[in-house]
């Protein structure tokens, strides 16, 4: 995890847009984790954990809940990122150019970061859910995420809707590039370029914001086969 920490899709995909600064190297992901977090957070988490490593019992009975499947909970995930992938998807052509130039571009990126929080917060809630009514160990594993959810959300909610402001100097640069191009081509072509390259970082923001969601369903599906 040392070398892959920050080299998310989206990362890389923002980097096409701007040099991103120099990573420090030999940080591990503690060590990255705590950029993120101040003193309180920090505090925070640290009786988090102590409180989670009591978890020793068996998981709370389930009642009339049925049996978990790693099966079906990815069928969850993979809908959930369907839908809003397909909300990505959609011909963006009403937001081609305008007077306010990049602007309902802008306003468009942040209405699906929204609609991707709106949906994927209950996907994760429910995983977790699922995964504490499997064994002690998947109870700790849950507790640890919901933790670290409320602890960066802040940040997360801080960061991301900032990728608005590189959307609009990515339009601004292709724009220019066309204009200073001087052929019919690039001034057909560099709309067409800027929305192929929105959809990517979306696309790619999607993916990271499931990442959790992804390693607590694989997470179970080990816990399951072990089982077997």
């Amino acid at each position: 995890m040392r070398s892959t920490f920050g080299q998310s899709s989206l990362v890389r995909q923002l980097a096409a847009w701007m040099p991103a600064e120099a990573e420090t190297p030999g940080m591990d992901v503690a060590e990255r984790l705590s950029l993120w977090l101040n003193a309180f957070d920090a505090i925070g988490l640290q009786q988090a954990q102590q409180a989670i490593r009591q978890i020793r019992t068996a998981a709370p009975a389930s009642g009339d809940a049925p049996p978990v499947s790693a099966e079906a909970l990815s069928a969850d995930l993979q809908r959930v990122r369907s839908a809003l992938a397909g909300a990505i998807a959609q011909d963006p052509r009403r937001l081609a150019l305008s007077p306010e130039g990049s602007k309902p571009w802008q306003q468009r990126h942040l209405e699906l970061q929204r609609q991707m929080e709106q949906m994927i917060q209950p996907l994760r809630e429910h995983v977790q859910q699922a995964l504490a009514r499997v064994s002690p160990r998947l109870r700790q594993l849950a507790a640890l995420d919901a933790v670290l959810a409320q602890a960066l959300a802040a940040r997360e909610q801080a960061v991301l809707p900032t990728v608005t402001t590189l959307l609009e100097r990515r339009f601004v640069q292709l724009r220019a590039q066309a204009n200073g191009d001087g052929t019919s081509e690039g001034a057909a072509t560099w709309l067409e370029d800027f929305a192929g390259e929105w959809r990517q970082v979306l696309l790619a923001e999607l993916d990271l914001r499931l990442q959790p969601v992804l390693g607590l369903i694989e997470a179970l599906g080990n816990e399951l086969k072990n089982r077997a």
